[in-house]
C-alpha cells in the first residue's frame, strides 16, 4: 500500500495544474479576441513548463524499486515538450507552409520487460 501511495502522490498536484491550466482557457471578447488569445497560450505555455518541472521532480523521487507497471515520466514529458513546441511555433511562426501533426502517445504506463519474461528453471 506505502508503494501505490508514492507512486501516485505527483497525480493530485498535476491534476491541479492541468485543471488551473485549461480553465484558464475561456473564451475571449469579440474585441480584442487574437491578443487575447496570445495571452493565453502564452500563460499555458508557462504552465506546460510548471507541469514538466513537476514531472521531472516526480520522476525524481519516484521510488526506483522494480515493478511490473509505473509511470513513463520520460513519454509525459516529451509529449510536453511537442505540444509547447506547438504553441511555440503558432505563437512565433518560423514558416509560411503548415506542417505535419505528429500524433502523442497518450499512453503513460510502461511495463518492464524483464518482467514479462518467464523464470528459466
Amino acid at each position: 500500500m506505502g508503494q501505490t501511495n508514492r507512486r501516485t502522490s505527483a497525480w493530485p498536484a498535476l491534476a491541479v495544474v492541468l485543471a488551473v491550466s485549461f480553465s484558464a482557457l475561456q473564451p475571449a471578447a469579440a474585441a480584442d479576441s487574437l491578443a487575447s488569445e496570445r495571452e493565453q497560450l502564452a500563460a499555458l505555455a508557462r504552465q506546460l513548463d510548471l507541469i514538466d518541472r513537476l514531472a521531472e521532480h516526480a520522476a525524481n523521487t519516484a521510488p526506483q524499486e522494480r515493478a511490473r507497471y509505473h509511470f513513463d515520466y520520460a513519454q509525459l514529458r516529451a509529449d510536453l515538450k511537442r505540444v509547447r513546441a506547438g504553441l511555440e511555433d503558432y505563437l512565433v511562426p518560423q514558416r509560411a507552409q503548415p506542417r505535419d501533426p505528429v500524433p502523442m502517445a497518450g499512453d503513460y504506463v510502461r511495463r518492464d520487460r524483464a518482467d514479462d519474461e518467464e523464470p528459466s528453471p
